[in-house]
């Protein structure tokens, strides 16, 4: 069975549905097409401008919208736009008088996702916050709570996003952590490339996520982990 044309081998290999078996993670593929024409094309404009390939999986931005869309998600917060690749997929499964605030550090790749939110027509339905997350987070805070925090920036700030929507997300709200097995760094520290310090930070972030007492927790079990919270209490 060859694979749909929308997606390369090395996505099917490396970041899509997370089955051992090939012809099973082929089959997923071809039945659920996570990726449309619209995410296709930010992905490779994101790649041609220059951007880092670092952003969702496919099958990943598919999980962050039919989550939003299962949780009536009406506010969400977005940390690491990139090129804004995630930040549609969670707007697709928003309410439809849902928001988004999305926060990212570098300027460059800010101006790729507003061009992108703009293409895919939620202009008027997102914020993009430029600069450093745990400096601009506060800026928000009037605003909630929130219903979905979806974090997917610096590893090494794991545990303070997860301790900021601890605070912020509504009782009964989600927060969503990708690359949460830090490329096997929880269990083999610096292993993948990722710094033992980053994955240290990850392996504290599922810990706390688990034992703090304010989520009750799972693991998506995708290739890179996505950690799963609702907040409790």
């Amino acid at each position: 069975m060859n694979a749909p044309s929308w997606q390369t081998s090395w996505e099917i290999r490396e970041r899509g549905y997370a089955q051992a078996d090939p012809a099973v993670a082929r089959w997923v593929a071809d039945t659920y097409q996570p990726e449309d024409t619209v995410l296709r094309e930010i992905r490779e404009r994101s790649e041609r401008v220059g951007l880092p390939a670092i952003q969702v999986g496919v099958f990943d931005g598919l999980h962050l919208e039919i989550v939003t869309r299962a949780c009536g998600v009406r506010r969400a917060v977005e940390i690491g736009t990139l090129g804004g690749y995630s930040g549609v997929c969670i707007l697709r499964g928003l309410a439809p008088d849902g928001t988004l605030d999305t926060f990212e550090r570098s300027p460059t790749h800010a101006q790729v996702a507003e061009e992108t939110f703009a293409r895919a027509g939620f202009a008027d339905r997102v914020r993009i916050h430029v600069g450093s997350a745990l400096e601009r987070l506060p800026d928000i805070e009037p605003d909630g709570p929130y219903d979905l925090v979806f974090v997917d920036a610096d590893k090494e700030s794991y545990p303070a996003y997860l301790a900021w929507a601890a605070e912020h997300l509504r009782v009964g709200g989600v927060l969503l952590g990708d690359n949460a097995f830090g490329r096997g760094g929880v269990v083999a520290p610096g292993s993948g490339g990722m710094a033992a310090t980053a994955s240290a930070a990850l392996r504290r972030f599922s810990e706390e996520l688990v034992r703090g007492g304010r989520f009750r927790a799972t693991m998506l079990p995708t290739e890179e982990g996505l950690a799963m919270g609702v907040k409790v209490r």
